[in-house]
């Protein structure tokens, strides 16, 4: 199932790609269903199961091209938990770019940051341009994790059973703020609004059974960035939610994002950062693609 949130009416409401390629609110495939994203994840398992099934024979919902596409989780109840330096060859390409406060080597276990609610933004949404503040703005591309099943002290054996689905992220960064500023504390780099591109729908979890063996990349104007394989993660995403939930309790609808491999304009030489009018592109495989805008503040 792909789960989607779409404006309708001036709302947000849930909606699912039924079997004919169009949207369809959860709410007309399933008369008990939430009108919204967070309501259908905390309904468990009968309820993603009846849309679902719904969702096969459905037809005649508004088409993809034509439905406003938010993100899939428009507003999370609390911060999106991120993971630094999961893929190994953009920690090596990074060295020389880290702060005096962080490490030279990989970490033994995932280092973890978070991003506001604030940060999201959906498919072909404006990506706010930092100046006056900075001009060093860079793209990300990752997996996002939907928890569907919440827990404390999950593991590791058991951790994507409580996976909901998955999206795909722009993990948006001011790099001399996240490096140079506050002490080299990455918050404030990382927390821009609009820096949180989700989307552009929910794939579930049984619908993408194997979340370390996809093709990721990013495009800017068209031209290819980073191109890797989640393969590559050096933290899978069962270690990644086993560490995240150790004496914290994970609720359904949290989201995770899991780390970008290399390819960063951050890294390159010389340095290449996005500018007003550039559209950037990540794309997962199995999931889609997300698109969006370069846009000056106002």
């Amino acid at each position: 199932m792909r789960l989607v949130t779409y404006a309708a009416e001036g709302a947000a409401r849930a909606g699912v790609i039924a079997g004919d390629g169009t949207v369809v609110a959860a709410r007309d495939l399933v008369k008990e269903a939430p009108d919204d994203a967070l309501g259908v994840i905390a309904a468990g398992e009968r309820t993603w199961r009846a849309l679902a099934d719904a969702a096969q024979s459905a037809k005649g919902g508004t088409a993809v091209g034509q439905a406003k596409l938010l993100a899939p989780i428009p507003r999370p109840k609390r911060n999106v938990f991120c993971v630094g330096w999961n893929y190994r060859e953009h920690f090596a390409e990074g060295t020389s770019a880290r702060g005096a406060n962080e490490p030279k080597e990989l970490p033994q276990h995932p280092s973890f940051f978070s991003k506001n609610p604030n940060t999201v933004v959906g498919p072909d949404a404006g990506i706010r341009h930092p100046a006056p503040i900075s001009d060093r703005l860079d793209w990300e591309v990752e997996l996002a994790v939907v928890i569907g099943r919440g827990g404390i002290d999950i593991p590791e054996s058991s951790a994507l059973g409580h996976v909901f689905g998955y999206t795909i992220a722009n993990d948006v960064s001011v790099r001399d703020v996240q490096h140079d500023w506050h002490g080299g504390q990455w918050f404030k780099g990382k927390n821009f609004d609009t820096h949180l591109p989700l989307g552009p729908w929910i794939v579930t979890a049984d619908e993408l059974v194997d979340p370390q063996d996809l093709g990721i990349c990013t495009r800017v104007n068209g031209v290819t960035k980073q191109d890797a394989r989640t393969s590559q993660m050096v933290f899978g995403v069962a270690r990644i939610i086993a560490e995240l939930s150790a004496g914290l309790t994970l609720e359904p609808g949290d989201v995770v994002i899991t780390g970008t491999p290399s390819g960063v304009g951050n890294a390159r030489v010389p340095k290449e950062f996005m500018k007003p009018g550039d559209t950037v592109e990540v794309e997962i495989e199995s999931i889609g693609v997300l698109r969006n805008r370069i846009e000056r503040r106002s």
